[in-house]
């Protein structure tokens, strides 16, 4: 990653970043289900302990987790070592399963189009790769979440940022917009009646915008905010009025949900601790990463975590 010596848009760190209405709503069940979750001394609540051993990773010597190979900010890697957001996010998660350390996790780099193939093919446990949640996914994928809302946005070669404001300025045949194929931005931007070149992966459409190839390209803020932090004075971010949220959640194997129900739980007991003002692992990986590109940000609410009993809190305590 190149040094990043010129500081992001105040303009832009100030954008809206608003929950979608049913996570709003989540929020207040959860808060409830944890207010209720405090006497934890329920003999009929089942345990983490049992959840693990009766989900796929019970024997498992090293957690499986697919990410994004090159998306900085998100994923990437520096030396041999994988950082950024989703990559904390990741280790968080591993840890909380009994996965201490990277020598206990196997990063499984994939593209957009090969995340529900891997878990669908047992190649990988977990994925923590910017996986937007929709109703279509979920038929092959089981998801916790969401861990980070986000939105759409352009990113451009700075000659053109005058010129590409509009979702019509995309439509114009002077302009050739990139889009990763598999994403859920691929097909937003059909509905709009977009033309679009598709590309393997959002970092095909980053060299596309250096070469010449495209002008614009239209993928999830977090991934364009790190394409961002490595070329400040060629691109420029155009946040534009798509009225679009999407929701990232952890895809997990469709047929496991001891293992869903977990990585549910570790991210709402995540959430619960920033809601009491404690300082958590995604507020440190957000402040470090995206946060200085897009802004502040909460933690969402996870949708449908459980209520267990984690013997490992007690013994903390």
């Amino acid at each position: 990653m190149t040094d990043v010596t010129i500081s992001p848009d105040p303009v832009r760190r100030s954008r809206r970043r608003q929950l979608v209405t049913t996570v709003a709503v989540a929020a207040t069940l959860l808060l409830a289900s944890a207010a209720a979750c405090d006497d934890d001394t329920d003999p009929g609540l089942p345990t983490v302990q049992q959840l693990r051993e009766a989900s796929t990773i019970h024997d498992r010597a090293k957690l499986r987790i697919g990410v994004n190979p090159d998306f900085p900010l998100m994923s990437y890697l520096d030396g041999n070592t994988r950082r950024g957001f989703d990559v904390e996010v990741a280790r968080y998660i591993a840890r909380s399963l009994g996965f201490e350390g990277d020598q206990s996790i196997q990063w499984v780099p994939l593209t957009t189009e090969q995340r529900v193939e891997f878990l669908r093919s047992g190649k990988v446990d977990i994925v923590v790769a910017s996986f937007s949640i929709t109703d279509d996914r979920a038929k092959d994928v089981g998801f916790a979440g969401p861990y980070l809302i986000t939105t759409p946005e352009v990113l451009v070669l700075k000659e053109y940022a005058d010129e590409i404001q509009t979702i019509p300025d995309l439509r114009k045949k002077e302009y050739a917009v990139c889009v990763a194929g598999g994403s859920t931005t691929q097909g937003m931007l059909k509905e709009l009646s977009v033309p679009v070149g598709e590309a393997d992966s959002p970092s095909d459409c980053r060299d596309g915008l250096l070469d010449g190839k495209f002008q614009a390209m239209v993928s999830d803020e977090t991934i364009l905010a790190g394409f961002l932090s490595e070329h400040p004075t060629e691109f420029e971010l155009v946040d534009m009025p798509f009225g679009v949220e999407e929701a990232l959640g952890i895809g997990v194997p469709l047929e496991d949900e001891n293992l869903r129900d977990l990585v549910a739980y570790f991210l709402a007991k995540s959430y619960e601790q920033s809601q009491r003002g404690e300082a958590t692992a995604w507020q440190t990986a957000y402040i470090t990463t995206l946060g200085n590109w897009l802004g502040e940000a909460q933690q969402p609410p996870p949708i449908g975590a459980p209520d267990l009993l984690d013997h490992d809190d007690k013994i903390r305590q």
